[in-house]
């Protein structure tokens, strides 16, 4: 079913289309489509997939691709944001393969309806791990370029706590999928970014919660397939730009380390597995940035959208005229 796009939570010109999916397990299920057009001639576009416990509200980061003239897109995964329903566990899927159905949809919307020939692909955290897998299993002609924040590409932890996590996850996840996995969430670093706490963006808190949602074993064990997949190698040919803090940390209590590290990652493994992405990666590590990096303080912000526009200009598109 194709439903006409509708003004978005964000506001005009903001626009969401509701992709209908076929049924699971739990009922119903939809996946998001929001989008806004550039100001001028478009150049291309872009589709965001965001992270878990996570939608998309980064219009900062949209509007510096509009700027640009790459129109602009971002999917909210079914059970995320826009796309949760009542009935639905949020953010649960047991094979991360289960969203190539909306994916596929969004890059035909964008492509084959919207007549783009260079998009280029975005994502942040989880979704830097779940759009890569597609891709490379996809392998779309259209695609330009990628840009990881912080993708999850391994498990937190010692390489022996994972050795010996990774089998019990697996196991657990097959026998008891929707077994809660029991976690430490401190909330620190969502009132590191919300506007009512010490942050200064505005995000709805029931989809994006201050405690994030629960994970389940049959999620985490998709995640570490997923993980086990990308580490092998992708064959990804495109230009790939992946961008983390410069350190993590594991703060206690509000302090500077929450501002300017990455508290949910180990940027370590980010450094590491950047080059199983593709054959052509751009990885660079930005001194004071959060998580998501494009919700980081301005001076840290500034170094990001520096170093994008680099290597934008350098590997993908150089500035035409009209933007000189």
């Amino acid at each position: 079913m194709t439903l006409e796009p509708t003004p978005d939570v964000l506001g005009e010109p903001w626009v969401a289309e509701t992709l209908t999916l076929r049924p699971d397990d739990e009922g119903e299920v939809v996946a998001t489509l929001v989008s806004r057009r550039a100001p001028f001639a478009s150049r291309g576009a872009v589709l965001h997939v965001h992270g878990f416990a996570d939608y998309f509200f980064q219009t900062e980061y949209a509007e510096w691709w509009l700027e640009r003239g790459y129109d602009f897109y971002a999917l909210d995964l079914r059970k995320y944001g826009r796309s949760l329903l009542p009935h639905q566990t949020p953010n649960y899927v047991a094979d991360l393969r289960e969203y190539d159905e909306e994916l596929a949809e969004a890059w035909h919307r964008i492509t084959a309806r919207d007549g783009h020939t260079q998009v280029v692909a975005s994502a942040h955290s989880t979704g830097g791990l779940i759009l890569p897998l597609w891709l490379d299993r996809r392998r779309p002609s259209q695609l330009a370029a990628l840009v990881l924040n912080s993708p999850w590409l391994d498990l937190q932890g010692s390489a022996a706590a994972r050795l010996v996590g990774t089998p019990i996850i697996k196991r657990v996840g097959a026998r008891q999928p929707m077994r809660e996995i029991r976690r430490a969430v401190s909330g620190l670093y969502a009132r590191s970014l919300h506007a009512q706490h010490e942050g200064e963006w505005d995000f709805d808190l029931a989809w994006k919660p201050m405690m994030s949602f629960s994970v389940y074993a049959g999620w985490l064990r998709a995640v570490r397939e997923g993980h086990a997949r990308l580490q092998r190698g992708l064959d990804l040919r495109c230009p790939v730009l992946v961008l983390s803090s410069d350190r993590s940390s594991q703060p206690q209590a509000m302090g500077e380390d929450v501002h300017s590290t990455d508290i949910v990652l180990d940027v370590r493994q980010i450094r590491r597995w950047s080059t199983a992405v593709g054959t052509h990666v751009t990885y660079v590590a930005v001194p004071g940035a959060r998580h998501d990096v494009v919700l980081s303080r301005a001076e840290p912000r500034a170094r990001i959208y520096d170093e994008l526009g680099r290597w934008l200009t350098t590997y993908v598109a150089p500035p035409s005229r009209s933007l000189l």
